[in-house]
């Protein structure tokens, strides 16, 4: 039995980098606001907007007056501080936002402190008359965002992540629909021989579990499976049910799911939607075919509509069709670490959780420092990649079995 670990987001967020969209716009900002500081230009744009001082007579007091707070010591701002001053300040210049699109990303983070900025993207995709506009401007904000990623620091693995991601495969995690495979699981390892057993072990440290002890193996199983494992043997147990391999499915464009990568062949990344060390192969668009309005758009016989759906790059590397092999080899354990499971990604995630081999979908949620987490939320969106809510209920592990990301 395998596992796939669908890394999002918020794996990244709990390694300490800051890679939300939300600090990505900052960060633009922060670059506008020390361009304007230097004083070297009157006009500072890109394709999203721009920053023209004012030219009266004044100009220079209020330059002066802008750029103060970077000369006094006793008041030091950031550039993101100097931006957000720009932007409101009149008197100081005139600033426009060039791109309704990117001005909508803006009012959500303001408002929400979050976007994602995939589904403005559709949104604005389904009522365009003017595609290639929006797609250009999404290829620059594609563009942005790399640049900011690369800038981030490099991150260090979690041992708590770690033993996540390494965990044995729990029988309480198992869907009903799929007890018999379960079942086919232990009797299948009760066949183990010491090679065997060398196999699964690979990559795996545990001190107490040694292959010489294979006609003990067997007996802990033939209780297992009479519902008879118990006490002393419960650990032992357990690390007879690690995953035979594991896929990293890395839906970042970072290299932090890498780090949890033994240099053995049952376990396996797969970036399948790029990576900054190939930006290239950088997949940012929206992934939903299933949406009322997709269809709609195939039929406009106008490419530009669909320069940035997903599915056609997907086609554009070997990373899905490795994914799809793998999902088809054996039954196997969907772990979510950080993902959202957002309708962005539906077209994808709707092949995974309703795939004949699927035994369990378990989240890792986060926890604020409040103790109020996202498991419902969680739930909720994996609700809406699956077209039956009976498959739903019996894949997805409840609450009680699943804990916090690391």
């Amino acid at each position: 039995m395998n596992r796939i670990i669908l890394i999002g987001n918020g794996f990244d967020l709990a390694h300490g980098l800051k890679t939300s969209y939300a600090d990505f716009i900052k960060w633009y900002w922060n670059e506008f606001g020390e361009k304007l500081s230097s004083g070297s230009m009157s006009v500072v744009e890109d394709r999203l907007c721009s920053f023209k001082l004012r030219d009266d007579r004044a100009n220079w007091l209020n330059t002066l007056h802008f750029l103060y707070p970077i000369i006094n010591p006793l008041s030091p701002k950031s550039g993101y501080e100097l931006a957000e001053t720009a932007k409101t300040d009149w008197n100081l210049c005139n600033f426009t936002i060039k791109s309704l699109f990117f001005e909508k990303i803006c009012e959500e983070v303001e408002t929400k402190n979050w976007v994602d900025i995939e589904d403005v993207y559709y949104e604005f995709l389904k009522k365009s008359d003017t595609p290639k506009q929006l797609n250009e401007d999404l290829d620059f904000i594609k563009d942005k965002l790399v640049e900011y990623l690369s800038l981030l620091p490099e991150p260090t693995l979690n041992p708590n992540v770690k033993n996540q991601i390494w965990a044995p495969i729990n029988r309480e995690d198992i869907s009903v629909e799929s007890k018999e495979k379960w079942k086919e699981l232990l009797q299948n390892r009760k066949k183990y021989d010491t090679q065997d057993w060398d196999s699964l072990f690979l990559g795996y440290k545990d001190d107490e579990c040694s292959t010489s002890d294979v006609e003990y193996f067997k007996n802990i199983l033939e209780k297992a499976i009479d519902n008879e494992a118990k006490g002393k043997t419960d650990k032992i147990y357990s690390m007879l049910l690690l995953p035979d391999n594991i896929l990293l499915l890395n839906f970042n464009y970072t290299n932090t799911a890498d780090l949890y990568l033994p240099k053995f062949d049952k376990f396996q990344v797969n970036h399948i939607h790029g990576s900054l060390s190939n930006p290239e192969s950088v997949i940012f668009g929206y992934g939903d075919e299933r949406d009322d309005e997709y269809q709609p758009l195939m039929k406009k016989n106008d490419n530009e509509y669909l320069r940035h759906i997903k599915s056609f790059h997907y086609l554009e590397s070997s990373d899905y069709r490795n994914m799809l092999g793998f999902i088809e080899e054996a039954p196997f354990q969907i772990c979510i670490m950080g993902h959202s499971c957002g309708i962005s990604d539906r077209t994808l995630l709707k092949t995974l959780f309703e795939h004949k081999n699927c035994v369990s979908i378990k989240p890792y949620y986060y926890r604020d420092k409040d103790g109020k987490d996202n498991y419902f939320d969680l739930i909720c969106n994996i609700a809406r990649n699956i077209s039956d809510p009976r498959l739903m209920r019996d894949r997805v592990v409840g609450k009680e079995h699943c804990q916090p990301l690391g």
